[in-house]
This record gives structure tokens, sequence and C-alpha cells, in this order.
């Protein structure tokens, strides 16, 4: 399996969807990394997981993980010896407490999911780190209570502060600095008490500016100045304090580092199995039965991706038969067919509930392939029939018996008798391989084919007998027809046109009479076609060159090789005969009697004949200085 079988299946696209049911990074990129497994054992396990996550959701409708966004950040930061601040660490604490809580609500679980039950017991409780930084870190900020050193200096700020406003309130009050005072009240600055001074009287009153504006200058003025070096002093010193706690705080982190890295990991995988069980609840899925044997019985299914109201597909093989052979019209839900059966496998392999009905059974292989669609690459210079065989080799290469192959329209873009032919030998050659392949084809030679070996089957999709219209419903043991003039029909085919195919299907005796004179469409334009060996060509005539897509005048007729010789864009060309048709003839355009060589003189070779005709003093003074020749270019 690789990402073009998960493209063309829109596997990852599946994988999208259930990762925004995640809460974290953690889980969503588990789910970004998940891949089908071929073990049955670790597929089984996968779905376990997700139906005891599916009942714990319907039981309680939610379960407590809590903290994990963002929490492998922080412990690359702890693992980087990076001190962690007190947001950080409010953080941390709330991951802790949401281990705890998830081990004790799985504590009482065990008969609803024994195994998720189990991997919540390889979480640690980390009460005491859980309780030190809630004791010292409060609204994201180291608290007074985290150390008596840090209460004591905080309790001299607050009494150094009161004191700086004390005489701040004094400055404001006293009337001889009233009128340099342009807001009468204290304000904070870059950590700073301040009072607001016109920006003119800066320079007169003494103290130190610590913020401007055009109009104001916030100062602190020299009164104060005894108490804000010794506030400066006590904030170094409560810097210092704090740095010590939350060094303390990511210590303890950090010597529980492995311990917490396994909790991560739980709850990462708790986050990935409960973004399944959501989704299995959202499509209302369910786990299938489970084989390793290649056996696949699909009950009621439903293409996963698929808006509304879907035909739900019943499909089995594996059993009676290895490969099948789906005929029928184009949209008839063939390829939808293919992509169903594909998806839902790797979606099961993957460990997710997929929406099917009770009953359904699904096999696990070590390798799903898919030729599906146009993969013409234009890079390489490959049509889309040389990428379709150079993905059917790689293929077949790769093909063994624990391996489900999807082929979409196998052997066609090419000739449909040796299409049909490589088709048939491909199918032989995988099935000897020991595949389960399911295949949809138009061609008759297939449907034989499988028709005829004891181990193949073939099915159609269902149309209404009456109207012919698709019901998309796959019958087993049933050859399709491709219905093309239903199609036709409803693309807007003339009625005579699909009548005539009707009947050429029924006694393949067809109209080979010779129309002298047709009328065809070539662009916006009508020609008349004529059978080349009886037209006699005549100067004059219009024709239309085939090969130029453009209209020219017949100037001579053909040569013994049948070449004519005619006059295109003011020049004289040679084209064989079967490159023209005709469009009008000369008689038809010219009076009789016109001069059918003046077609092929131009304007300006004409006037110069006139001139010279009526004696031109102009004229002839030309010729003589230019010469004739250069006058006729």
């Amino acid at each position: 399996m690789n990402e073009h079988v998960y493209e063309k299946l829109q596997y990852n696209t599946l994988k999208e969807i259930v990762k925004e049911y995640c809460v974290s990074k953690l889980g969503k990129s588990l789910i970004e990394n998940l891949n089908p497994s071929g073990n049955k054992g670790v597929v089984c396990n996968r779905l376990l997981e997700t139906t005891e996550a599916r009942a714990l959701l319907d039981y309680s409708g939610s379960v407590p993980i809590q903290g994990i966004v963002g929490i492998d950040d922080l412990v690359d930061k702890v693992e980087k010896d990076i001190i962690l601040d007190g947001e950080q660490l409010t953080h941390f604490a709330l991951f802790l407490r949401g281990c705890r809580k998830m081990k004790q609500y799985m504590r009482d679980k065990e008969g609803y999911a024994p195994t998720l039950q189990g991997y919540s017991m390889s979480l640690i409780e980390y009460r005491n780190i859980e309780e030190e930084i809630g004791q010292c870190i409060r609204n994201n900020r180291v608290c007074d209570e985290a150390s008596k050193e840090l209460k004591k200096i905080r309790k001299h700020i607050a009494i150094t502060e009161g004191r700086i406003e004390e005489r701040l309130d004094k400055f404001l009050k006293n009337s001889q600095n009233k009128l340099y005072i342009q807001d009468f009240f204290v304000t904070k600055r870059q950590g700073r008490l301040t009072v607001p001074i016109k920006a003119a009287y800066k320079n007169v009153v003494p103290g130190v500016i610590v913020e401007s504006t055009a109009k104001t200058v916030f100062m602190e003025p020299s009164t104060v100045g005894k108490y804000t070096e010794e506030l400066l002093t006590l904030q170094a010193d409560e810097a210092v304090e704090e740095y010590k706690i939350l060094t303390y705080l990511t210590g303890l982190i950090y010597e529980n580092l492995e311990g917490l890295k396994l909790n991560v990991e739980v709850m990462g995988q708790f986050d990935m199995v409960f973004a399944k069980g959501k989704y299995s609840k959202a499509i209302e899925g369910r786990s299938p039965k489970v084989n390793d044997y290649g056996y696949i019985n699909i009950v009621e299914g439903r293409h996963p991706l698929l808006p509304g109201k879907v035909v739900p597909l019943n499909f089995k093989m594996g059993k009676d038969f290895r490969s099948l052979i789906i005929t029928g019209p184009n949209a008839g839900g063939k390829t939808i067919v293919l992509k169903t059966v594909g998806l839902l496998t790797l979606a099961m392999q993957s460990g997710f509930h997929i929406p099917v009905g009770e009953g359904t059974s699904l096999s696990v292989f070590d390798k799903v392939f898919a030729d599906i669609g146009d993969d013409q690459s234009l890079e390489n210079s490959l049509s889309t029939f040389s990428s379709h065989v150079k993905n059917l080799a790689s293929i077949i290469r790769e093909t063994n018996k624990s391996t489900l192959l999807l082929f979409d329209e196998i052997g066609s873009g090419t000739e449909p008798g040796e299409g049909a032919a490589l088709a048939i030998a491909i199918l032989e050659e995988v099935y000897q391989r020991g595949a389960i392949t399911v295949a949809t084809t138009h061609y008759n030679e297939i449907k034989n084919f499988s028709e005829q070996h004891p181990d193949f089957k073939n099915a159609a999709m269902q149309f209404n007998s009456e109207t012919l219209e698709p019901l998309y419903k796959l019958v087993i043991d049933k050859v399709g027809e491709s219905n093309a003039l239903w199609i036709s029909r409803k693309m807007g085919i003339e009625e005579g046109i699909l009548k005539k195919a009707a009947k050429y299907m029924e006694d393949k005796h067809y109209n080979l009479d010779y129309v002298s004179s047709n009328k065809v469409r070539i662009g916006k334009q009508e020609v008349a076609k004529v059978k080349a060996k009886e037209v006699l060509w005549s100067k004059g005539d219009k024709v239309y060159l085939t090969n130029k897509e453009d209209y020219a005048i017949v100037y001579s007729e053909k040569d013994k090789y049948n070449n004519l010789t005619v006059f295109y864009k003011n020049e004289l060309i040679e084209v064989n005969e079967k490159q023209v048709t005709l469009s009008i003839r000369a008689e038809e355009l010219y009076p009789a009697g016109y001069d059918l060589d003046s077609l092929f003189t131009s304007y300006k070779d004409r006037k110069l004949e006139h001139d010279i005709e009526r004696g031109s003093k102009k004229t002839l003074k030309k010729i003589r200085k230019y010469g004739i020749e250069e006058l006729c270019k």
C-alpha cells in the first residue's frame, strides 16, 4: 500500500475527518501517521479499542481528556533545560490533573472497556508535583505563599509603593505645581509610579522622565527618588526569588520526565482512540467481523465520504469465487463499488468503525492496490493507457495471496481486441498469484471469460428495466449492458442518430449509399463534400483546405500526381487533391466573362498595370528611376 492507493481511495481524506475529533496535536499526529495494518491481531485490537471508546462515549457522553493540548511542547522545553514560566507550569499542572482524572474515570470501567482500562493503569499520578505547582502558582503567576522570602519582599514592595504614592499625591495637591500638571492622578508607566506633566514644563519640574508623548511627559519627581531606588532593588530581589521557585518547580518535572513522557504518550493514545469513537458515533459506525483469508461480505455498506442519502452496497466474494467482473454503463456506480470496497477495507485495517450493517465481514490484506481513474502523465509523456499499464505492471510484481486488487475499466484506452486480451491475461496472472480481484469492464470478451472461469463471477449494476435509469445496486451473477444509447440520449444526441445506432446494433446492415453533395459542418462554415475522384477542378473554384482549416482559390487543374495549385494568402501553393474539398464553383461566384486572372493579382499590381496603360508620367518616371521589378515588389 502506498500514497497512490491512499489518494485514489481517498483514505487520507477520511483520516482528515477523523483528526477533527482529536483535542490535541498529539492525537492528530497519531492519526496522521496511522497506516492500515496487514496483521489480523493488530487490526482486531485497533477495532476493539474503538468499540470500547464508543461504548464509554455512549455511556457517559464525554471523557476527561484535559491539559493535553501543547503538553508535548512543554516536555520538549524541559528536556532542553528551559525554565517554565507561571502560565506553562499551570498548564502542566492541568495535564497532571487530567492524567489523574482519567485514571479515576477508568477505574470502574472494566466492564465497559477492559482494554482501555488496562491502558489507564500505565498512567502515573504525580500529586506532589501537581500540589507544589498549585501552592506556588496562582493565576499563572508565582504567588506570595510560594516562599517566606518572597512574601517578605513583596510586603516591603507594597510599603515602598505606598510611600511613593503618598508623596506623589502631595506633589499633585501642592498649589505651586498646579501650573505644570497635565492630569491630577498617579499612573504607573513601565513599572514605575509617575505623574503627568505638561511637555512644555518638562525641564522645569525636577525628576526623571519615564515616558513621553507630544503633549505630556510622565515624570518621577525627584522627591520620590530615594524610594524609587529602594523599590527597584526590592523588585530585583523579587525577580531572583521568583526565578528560584520556577527553577525548583521545573526541576521537579525534569526529575520525573521519563514517567511524565509515558503519561503524555498514553494520553495521546487516548485522544486518538476516543477520536475514533466520536467518529464512529457520528456515522453510526460498526466494527465488522475480521478474517484473513480473503472473504468479503459487506451488508448495507455506504461509502464513508458520500454525503446525503446513499444507496447501500451489498457485496460478497472470496468464498465461492475470488475474482469479480462488474459490468454495466458509465454513471451506473461501478467505480463507486470499487472505491467503497477499497476504502472500507483500509478504514477497517486502521481500526475505524465503518458505515455497514450487522453481519458485515472484511478480510485483512497485506496489500491493497487500485488502478482507478485517469493517470495520464504529461511530465513523463505517458498517455492514459501507458500510465495504466505502467501502474498495472508494478501492481502485478507485488501481488501475492494476501492482496486486494481493484481495477477500473481494465484494458481500456487502446484497441478493444488487444485491450480485452491484455486484460484477460492480467486477470489470469493475478488470479494464479492468489489475489482477490474486483474489476470493471465494458468488454464482452472479459465478460465471456469470467462466465467460463470456475473461480470468476460476473456482476452488474442494476437499471430500471423501463426507463433504463441506474438504480446504483450491484447484482452478482448477472451480466450488465453498457446502455450507451440511453446515456447518449441523456447527453443530447439526436433521436434519429440513436435509432440508426439501435438498428446497426441489431442487424449490422450499414448505410453505404454514396452522396454526391452532402453538406457537412466544419466549424461554423458549410462545405459541399464531393467525392474527390469525380471533381473536375476549374480556375476560380473556392475550396476548403483540410490541412490548414481555411479557404483558397483554385489556380490550375490537378497534375498527373493529383496535385492542385491554389492561391492561398497571396501565394500559389501545391496541395494534394485529397486535402481539398469543393466549397463553391467559380461559375456560381463570378459573372460570365469575368477576368479570373485578376483573382491572383494583387491590387498594387493591377493599379500599376492600369497606370502604365493610361500613360501616367509619374509612374513612368518611377519605372525609369527604380525599374519595373522593384515597383512590383
